[in-house]
């Protein structure tokens, strides 16, 4: 039957040899597990499955791993966006013309009556600005800054239907700074760079989800894989055992219906094995078609059950839990979320103050020329205040309301810790005990096997029935379906414990860095 990498002492080296020889015949006669060649590029070529060459196809090919590197690639544009606006901006304002024909409604003082006055008006004008945030010791004061110029051809017809033109230039600085209220250029970039942690985050989750889908693909195609080769030896023991029967009748007729208890036993078990053929060739073309391999590609795996045990400190599995997987973080990430939040809400409807002071040289002339000769001083003060009076409650509820939820945050964060050590302890204990059971399984399966031998040796010297041997073939059949069972859990299981560290314990590595997905990049970024 199929066997592991460890061979016991007592299995020698012909049945092991005779059964694998079986067991790949029957493989190839399948036309799906082609024989071990070197990996071919180009259609036709024959792909070696291992876990991580299938996680590699999957993370290459998906159409779920391009959507993810877009979401990244867009948070991080936002991103960008947000600290453009901390650096130097320039604008210009152009209207050019603005021309106008239309009667005015003005007051007279002297008449003590309004007045209809014709306003004919040509005007030409623009204005330029460089606008600069005010950051002091790297930290945003939500204030700018500003260099500006305005200029303007004004033409218009007096009464008389003279047309007269003016030229009017101004330049001057300007420096605006909001008072008592929420820092907003503060708060968007550092929203936008929890957005980026958060895509991040999700990057990585959606990834190890892919990992883990892969994983349990792999192993169920393992599981087939296995179970044809387990299946196609024990055809061949089957076989032996009709050819036993048939020298045990020549000599003693009372026993040739054993030879057709065995052949019926041998039926089943290649109907058996021809049922396993056609699921083995459904998972591979279904796999084939999730990997977005050619038609021609043809896919081989080797279904060595090899137990490797592997030492877990659940301390340092905790920690992995919770510095590497992403549920703390995202729960931290969330809590400063509600902290904007809530600063965003102490300033909705509450005293602010709005602070502008200009100072510049302006001139205004009607040649051109000499628009910039002799300029006057020119400044401007702005003091606005918004004063709230009574609002019925509103904006201290919006407060209560935002400290609530940043007080949910503190108990989900408590109740993710210990849900983790829970967690992670339970999943520990569940690897160490399949592992166990698989280690176990493995040494029964070697035991079987011996067993196997010893009975059709009996059988042939006339010490047992055929019963006896088809039962020991049997039970071997069974202890290898359980041996590959306790594996699979226990490899899944394994898979489970990486979900929740975001570790792989089997290669002493983060899972990330095996897998070779680089986890630096985003920091990288919002470093800068």
């Amino acid at each position: 039957m199929h066997r592991g990498r460890i061979i016991p002492e007592e299995m020698t080296l012909g049945r092991f040899a005779r059964i694998s020889m079986v067991a790949v015949a029957s493989l190839l006669s399948l036309g799906s597990l082609d024989a071990q060649q070197p990996e071919q590029e180009g259609p036709g070529r024959v792909i070696d499955m291992t876990l991580e060459r299938m996680t590699d196809l999957a993370l290459s090919n998906s159409y779920r791993v391009q959507l993810l590197n877009l979401n990244i690639e867009e948070t991080t544009q936002e991103l960008r966006a947000e600290r453009a606006r901390l650096r130097s901006s320039v604008s210009m304002d152009v209207a050019a013309p603005v021309w106008q024909d239309i009667s005015q409604e003005h007051f007279n003082p002297d008449l003590g009556r309004n007045e209809f006055f014709r306003e004919n008006e040509l005007r030409f004008e623009g204005e330029i600005s460089v606008r600069q945030p005010v950051i002091l010791f790297g930290y945003p004061t939500n204030g700018y800054l500003s260099l500006n110029n305005r200029v303007y051809r004004l033409a218009q017809l007096d009464s008389e239907g003279d047309r007269e033109v003016e030229y009017y230039n101004r330049y001057f600085v300007r420096y605006t700074q909001p008072l008592f209220q929420p820092n907003e250029l503060r708060n968007s970039l550092e929203e936008a760079e929890l957005d980026l942690r958060n895509e991040e985050i999700d990057f990585y989750d959606d990834i190890l989800d892919i990992i883990d889908d892969v994983s349990d693909d792999y192993f169920r195609l393992f599981e087939t894989a296995y179970d044809l080769g387990v299946r196609a030896g024990y055809v061949t023991d089957l076989q032996d055992a009709v050819s036993a029967a048939q020298t045990v009748a020549q000599a003693d007729d009372s026993r040739a219906i054993e030879v057709d208890q065995i052949r019926v036993e041998l039926a089943n078990a290649e109907e058996q094995l021809r049922q396993s053929g056609t699921e083995y060739r459904r998972r591979v073309a279904e796999l084939r078609t999730r990997l977005n391999l050619q038609p021609t590609d043809s896919i081989t795996v080797d279904p060595t059950v090899d137990v490797i045990p592997i030492q877990i400190d659940i301390d340092q599995a905790v920690d992995y839990a919770r510095d590497l997987a992403p549920r703390l973080r995202r729960l931290r990430i969330q809590e400063r979320e509600r902290e904007i939040n809530l600063d965003q809400a102490r300033g909705r409807n509450a005293f602010q103050v709005d602070l502008e002071f200009t100072y510049g040289r302006e001139m205004r002339d009607p040649f051109f020329s000499n628009i910039l000769r002799d300029p006057e001083n020119t400044f401007t003060i702005d003091v606005n205040a918004y004063i709230p009076v009574w609002d019925w409650g509103e904006r201290d509820a919006r407060i209560e309301a935002s400290r609530a939820n940043l007080r949910r945050s503190a108990v989900q964060i408590d109740r993710a810790q210990v849900e983790i050590l829970s967690d992670v302890e339970t999943e520990v204990q569940d690897v160490l005990e399949l592992q166990t059971r698989a280690i176990t399984m493995q040494e029964n399966l070697a035991l079987a096997e011996t067993t196997s031998d010893q009975s059709l040796a009996g059988y042939r010297s006339g010490s047992l029935t055929a019963l006896d041997l088809l039962q020991t073939l049997r039970r071997e059949l069974d202890t290898a379906e359980n041996l590959v069972e306790a594996y699979v859990g226990w490899r899944r299981s394994i898979q489970d414990l990486q979900q929740l560290t975001y570790y792989d314990f089997e290669f002493g590595v983060p899972v990330m860095e095996r897998y070779g997905i680089d986890v630096s990049a985003v920091a990288e970024l919002i470093g800068q």
